[in-house]
């Protein structure tokens, strides 16, 4: 009961990874078991016991009831499922993340026009990270229902809302966050009216372009008819797969959980460290440069060497999943963690949950340094980090498939934010702050900016 009061305060105060880590620190292990109700947990941020639950025993582990917590927003898909109905997600999802698709970055620069309007530049304070989800919920419905929701020019005259969608989605899913922390008790009184009727939204939004969907498939004749949208859409490519409604929905939910929220907290949270640190921002601009202002292809994206080692060191320090529990199935073991020097094999009996830490393991300074929680992408140039130590997309059979895409957009808004604004200056005084859902992102990201 201490734990969840002291955890209960940290998130009101936005420092739950701090806490965390904290906890681990004053223990001096990095593995730990404790009663949790009438469960054992075990919560760690070793790499060796990581890896044992993503890969070496990955067929050990499930989900921990991830379709409990958050199936009522998106239903079963590749983040919700176990088994063999993952691995068919997986299987039928795979291909649509090709280079072809993830490379097709011209949709993107429509979407931040859009909020590029919504900029001051004349000095005025904006928080970048509502916008930063604007952004990619407009970018993530165009990849996958072939229409973007506009959330961030607001609604147009005779269709459905699309900014009532995005609310309604970020209210459930928040709901989903609250529900997953709460003790038993508190769980058996369900979802609330409210929760109910964001989740009608959000389905029934979905459901048109899913019916469309349907009604093409009806006519395809298994060559290669052309789109509808007349561009390369996830949801008509599914539809060749499946035409099961709900096998539908919920993939495409799934995928929209993943692709919009991990995209904006990487970019606010990386805002917000570029802004405390203008020396960055100038040599970011010197780097982008060499572009001579012209829009940045895929592969030159990957090749401005500053950018990328911006965006994997805020993978490190503001870790986008900080942990992933996983629920032993059977009973198993993980490597180190047992003992009284806690560097024995530790066991871990069917049904105990295992709370893998890794925002904790990407700031421990035994792994890092003593610099570990500073941000500075400069440590990219050299370092070369073990394969299980840094770990911004898990790895193993479950290794996050969209990861190339999320990098090449995040990537693509910021050498074309460098590009349109000379100067980035924080109007943030204090630390970066969290803000945890079923990811993390940053509190804020409020800065000032000059256009070039």
């Amino acid at each position: 009961m201490d734990r969840i009061r002291e955890g209960r305060q940290a998130r009101k105060e936005h420092r739950v990874i701090q806490w965390s880590h904290q906890k681990f620190r004053d223990a001096g292990n990095y593995t730990q078991s404790f009663n949790l109700f009438h469960k054992k947990v075990i919560v760690t941020a070793e790499p060796a016991n990581i890896k044992a639950v993503f890969a070496t025993n990955f067929n050990d582990f499930d989900t921990a009831g991830r379709l409990e917590f958050i199936g009522q927003v998106v239903g079963k898909g590749i983040f919700t499922t176990d088994g063999e109905e993952w691995k068919h997600s997986r299987a039928m999802i795979r291909p649509n993340f090709a280079r072809a698709q993830v490379a097709n970055i011209d949709a993107i620069e429509v979407y931040l026009q859009d909020m590029f309007k919504l900029l001051p530049s004349d000095g005025t304070p904006v928080d970048l990270q509502p916008l930063f989800f604007g952004l990619t919920i407009d970018t993530s419905t165009e990849f996958l229902f072939g229409e973007s929701v506009h959330s961030l020019r607001g609604d147009e005259p005779g269709k459905p809302s699309g900014v009532a969608f995005a609310h309604a989605y970020d209210t459930a899913l928040q709901q989903c966050a609250i529900r997953a922390t709460q003790p038993p008790w508190e769980r058996i009184m369900g979802q609330s009216k409210e929760d109910l009727q964001n989740c009608r939204t959000v389905h029934d939004f979905v459901q048109r372009y899913i019916d469309e969907a349907l009604r093409w498939r009806r006519t395809w004749d298994g060559e290669a008819k052309a789109l509808p949208t007349g561009q390369y859409t996830f949801l008509f490519e599914l539809v060749k797969e499946t035409t099961n409604p709900e096998v539908l929905r919920g993939e495409v939910l799934n995928l929209l959980l993943a692709g919009r929220d991990t995209t904006a907290s990487l970019l606010g949270s990386m805002f917000f460290q570029l802004a405390k640190r203008p020396d960055i921002w100038d040599r970011l601009r010197s780097e982008i440069a060499e572009l001579s202002g012209a829009k940045p292809s895929f592969e030159e994206l990957k090749n401005l060497k500053l950018l990328q080692w911006c965006m994997k060191e805020t993978l490190r320090v503001n870790t986008i999943v900080p942990t992933i529990i996983r629920n032993a199935n059977k009973d198993t073991t993980l490597p180190v963690g047992g003992g009284n020097d806690g560097k024995s094999p530790i066991l871990v009996e069917a049904g105990q949950m295992v709370f893998c830490q890794t925002a904790v393991m990407h700031l421990r300074e035994d792994i890092w340094g003593p610099d570990a929680a500073v941000w500075n992408p400069d440590r990219w140039a050299t370092l070369r980090p073990g394969a299980w130590d840094y770990l911004p997309f898990i790895g193993g059979p479950r290794v996050c498939i969209g990861q190339q895409y999320a990098l090449t957009e995040a990537g693509y808004v910021t050498a074309r934010m460098v590009q349109t604004f000379s100067k980035l200056a924080s109007r943030d005084a204090g630390p970066w702050q969290e803000k945890l859902t079923l990811t993390c992102a940053a509190k804020q990201t409020n800065v000032s900016l000059t256009r070039a």
